[in-house]
């Protein structure tokens, strides 16, 4: 009988600690939830053992943070047993942000910082324990990034630090920069699915496993289009889901999630729907050991070929 409950894993040796599943926030302003719908379903995560909460400034056009900070507000109790992750370097045309004259990226020393703090007003919080930059900027000064991290840390304001979306070779440039400062990054977030596999063979998670930094992984799921796009290579992930599936007698969620979880880098994947029954299904894959013949059918599946 497999545990519904998420374990709780170490981004790195010297942490911090992670639900194994993560919920993902940038959809939380589409749900159209109460103030009391919102806690009610950040409680009902934490009882499934998914305590970590992935969000970032620009998510729901610079709403979904002050979202969920007003369901924090109403239940403060709440945030001892949570660890809320946030992303900044973004820059989005909005109302919300009219200084902003086109689509850019910034990692700058004032903006990181200017951005940490506003997320930490949105989501009601005094600290964050994990602050990503959220893309990687062709004018990202390694140093100016390495100093605002270092200063967000000294001021309380944010405990770890990490990238998303970094190329191995741009993780290392930032991650030698830290060192020189006594920090480490903990994790790199990266897009990955049985639909969109470049991690798997561009060196990423070759590089979270030398490092021994759990990544987290968005969009898992490919965004539900393995469950509904028509094409070919949905069309077979979904039959050998199935299949597994029936042999094991679990849902095609599961197995698709035990098939990112058995990554030897130890991966994180973000859930981002408000539907309880696929976060339930997404933590009962961590009790779940799919065979190695099963793992390379369903990557089969996905190229479409037999490996060289």
């Amino acid at each position: 009988m497999l545990m519904d409950v998420s374990p709780r894993i170490s981004l790195t040796s010297q942490g911090p600690e992670f639900s194994r599943i993560v919920y993902g926030m940038w959809r939380l302003n589409e749900w159209s939830l109460s103030v009391c719908e919102r806690q009610e379903l950040i409680e009902a995560a934490l009882e499934l053992g998914v305590t970590s909460f992935d969000h970032a400034d620009i998510y729901g056009g610079y709403q979904s943070e002050e979202l969920f900070g007003e369901a924090l507000a109403a239940a403060p109790h709440l945030r001892k047993h949570m660890q809320l992750v946030s992303k900044c370097g973004i820059k989005l045309i909005s109302s919300r942000r009219p200084e902003h004259r086109l689509k850019s990226y910034d990692t700058s020393f004032s903006h990181i910082v200017a951005s940490a703090e506003s997320s930490l007003r949105a989501l009601r919080t005094e600290y964050l324990d994990l602050l990503l930059i959220h893309r990687p900027d062709p004018l990202m000064d390694a140093d100016e990034v390495a100093r605002a991290f270092m200063v967000l840390r000294q001021e309380g304001k944010v405990r770890h630090f990490g990238v998303s979306n970094f190329s191995p070779a741009q993780f290392s440039l930032l991650q030698d920069r830290l060192a020189a400062n006594g920090m480490t990054l903990v994790t790199n977030q990266v897009e990955c699915s049985l639909l969109h596999l470049a991690p798997v063979y561009d060196g990423t998670f070759d590089q979270a496993q030398q490092l021994k930094c759990a990544p987290i992984l968005w969009s898992p799921l490919a965004g539900g289009s393995i469950f509904t796009d028509s094409g070919p290579v949905a069309k077979r992930i979904r039959e050998s889901l199935t299949r597994i599936g029936e042999q094991l007698g679990e849902s095609a969620t599961t197995v698709l999630m035990a098939w990112l979880l058995a990554l030897p880098c130890q991966p994180l994947p973000i859930v981002g729907s408000r539907r309880l029954d696929v976060l339930r299904e997404s933590v009962r894959a961590c009790q779940l050991a799919i065979t190695k013949d099963h793992w390379f059918e369903l990557l089969l599946s996905a190229q479409g070929s037999e490996v060289p």
